[in-house]
């Protein structure tokens, strides 16, 4: 087994602290293992710079992901190497869409025993890249909310119920906003049209495990789209419901496509990218890199 460097957050909480050290208990039986713990983009880029040829290992949720996937981007090196991921996080969508154990000592053995396969990556015009999910609209405000709450209730090992909280939040005074989005060239939605929200999928959920867009596959070369025009109170309700229950994508006021770049543009929207709020923007646009690095994952 080749050495592995397992990147942490410095500031994780007791509970993801305890997981890690399950999972480092599998991960010394096998292998040589060195954990380094980082605060700061500046700190992961010199862990980087002294990864040499061992095989990085993410320790994390999907914004831990994010960090080392947009950091290695940005260094030239994303394409050369091969990553692992420990699901310690709290939503960890990502590791859903790839079927990764939850049980930290689970997790260690996918990664000790899986296959290494291709995955791809988003990238918007600002060279930043998104491995998830990017979504804009309700759901970035219901992100927006929940981070609050997922902070507050993080220490108590709780803080994955700042989903719900900034959803149900979020359905109060759901953001409707007048879009054009396009695909490909051609136009999805335009301003005419209001839009409660849109969703750029590279892996299938978020928020801990709702499927945005479920078909969703982050080594198939394609974006998964989807666009909801349910704005009424009744719609609004009604599609929430089905979303919960994997079956908004049958109604007709929702909208999907299928793309290698997308560009939304129009009135001023958030974003969510990873669990990463910006905003408020009047245009963006995402292109997919394929089989942009590879990933240990469970055996086929």
């Amino acid at each position: 087994m080749d050495p592995l460097l397992v990147i942490a957050n410095a500031e994780a909480g007791g509970g993801e602290r305890d997981a890690l050290d399950q999972a480092l208990e599998v991960l010394r039986a096998e292998a040589d293992v060195e954990v380094a713990r980082t605060a700061n983009p500046g700190e992961l880029d010199g862990v980087l710079h002294r990864a040499g040829c061992r095989r990085i290992v993410v320790a994390g949720g999907d914004g831990s992901l994010h960090a080392v996937v947009q950091a290695l981007y940005k260094r030239g090196e994303l394409g050369r190497r091969t990553l692992g991921l420990l699901p310690l996080g709290t939503g960890n969508d990502f590791a859903r869409s790839l079927d990764l154990p939850l049980d930290p000592r689970e997790a260690a053995q996918a990664l000790l025993h899986g296959e290494v396969r291709p995955m791809d990556v988003i990238v918007d015009e600002l060279g930043s890249v998104v491995v998830n999910n990017v979504h804009a609209g309700a759901s970035a405000q219901a992100s927006r909310r929940g981070a609050r709450w997922k902070k507050r209730l993080g220490p108590f090992g709780i803080g994955i119920l700042g989903y719900p909280i900034g959803a149900a939040l979020a359905a109060f005074r759901p953001p409707y906003v007048r879009l054009r989005i396009e695909v490909d060239g051609e136009i999805l939605v335009d301003v005419d049209r209001p839009t409660l929200m849109v969703a750029i999928g590279n892996g299938t959920s978020v928020g801990g495990g709702t499927e945005l867009t479920p078909d969703a596959d982050p080594e198939d070369g394609r974006l998964d789209v989807m666009v909801s025009l349910a704005t009424g109170p009744l719609e609004r309700f009604t599609y929430v419901a089905e979303l919960v229950r994997g079956r908004h994508q049958e109604r007709d006021d929702v909208l999907t496509a299928r793309a290698t770049q997308v560009t939304i543009s129009g009135e001023d929207f958030y974003l969510s990218a990873d669990g990463e709020i910006n905003g408020p923007e009047r245009r963006r646009s995402w292109h997919l890199e394929r089989a942009a690095y590879s990933m240990v994952v469970p055996p086929a």
